[in-house]
């Protein structure tokens, strides 16, 4: 029988935005730079597309998330990609409850997505195939890894207890004293504020250029900026999330950085714009 994930907003929520980066930094990258400039543009292109195509794969995963359970046991559809877990495998079902502390391996999310490999502070590895994971999630224990299914049905779990011969265990995110599950990000008020601004930066720096460009008489170049602007910014957010895991203040600088480097690019559009 086939079993849909929670419902969210997620896969629309990165087709959309998806759309609206990648269609622009094409467009800025083949506006800014000319005939005299093929060597940057072809390495920025290939850049550009190799993220394009990771991020396809990934939105196909979003879109077509999906749980089978069968005679033989549990199947995990994510976009192209399936899981086979036989019933005789399952060492261990655990119903866990309460917001993880959710430290990405070898994974991509966004909110209302999550797939890949993640190491979950307090509870352990697993292999994530799901969308909303704020409120719990299913925690597989298996002979060959762990794994982790955000249901829409909340029987699956008793069914999977039932067919695997394993008692269901529960656990509380909440009471994992807080050295072992450490500090959520999404909790930490100053990483939040970093990361509001830099998207504050961003906006305003692409309002600006989209009010006062092109008939200022500015050089295309200053496009390019923007473009470069959000490469860093998706860059350094990937990665703050990953160092503030072992360390804050490193997290932090990362977001500085961003904040700092779009800020300079802002000064120097505002130097060749003539108002």
């Amino acid at each position: 029988m086939k079993y849909k994930t929670k419902k969210t907003f997620g896969a629309w929520w990165g087709f959309f935005l998806g759309l609206i980066i990648f269609t622009f930094c094409i467009w800025g990258v083949n506006y800014s730079l000319g005939p005299d400039d093929k060597t940057l543009k072809t390495m920025i292109e290939v850049l550009i597309y190799l993220f394009l195509g990771v991020y396809l794969i990934v939105l196909a995963g979003a879109f077509n998330t999906y749980y089978i359970l069968d005679e033989l046991g549990i199947k995990i559809r994510w976009g192209f990609h399936s899981v086979v877990i036989p019933w005789e495998n399952i060492q261990g079902v655990v119903d866990v409850h309460g917001e993880g502390n959710f430290f990405s391996i070898f994974g991509v999310s966004w909110p209302g997505h999550i797939a890949g490999l993640y190491l979950i502070k307090g509870l352990g590895t697993a292999k994530i195939y799901g969308t909303d994971t704020t409120s719990g999630f299913t925690y597989i224990k298996t002979s060959s890894g762990y794994y982790g299914l955000t249901p829409e049905d909340t029987n699956l779990i008793n069914l999977i207890s039932e067919k695997s011969n394993n008692d269901i265990e529960i656990v509380d995110i909440d009471k994992i004293p807080k050295e072992e599950k450490g500090k959520n990000i999404k909790k930490d008020s100053f990483y939040r504020l970093l990361l509001t601004l830099n998207i504050i930066f961003i906006a305003v720096f692409a309002l600006y250029l989209a009010i006062f460009f092109p008939g200022s008489g500015a050089p295309k170049f200053i496009i390019l900026l923007l473009v470069l602007a959000i490469g860093l910014f998706f860059f350094n957010i990937t990665n703050a999330a990953r160092i503030f895991q072992f360390n804050e203040q490193g997290g932090y600088f990362l977001l500085v950085l961003s904040i700092a480097v779009t800020g300079i690019f802002l000064i120097l559009s505002l130097s060749e714009v003539s108002l």
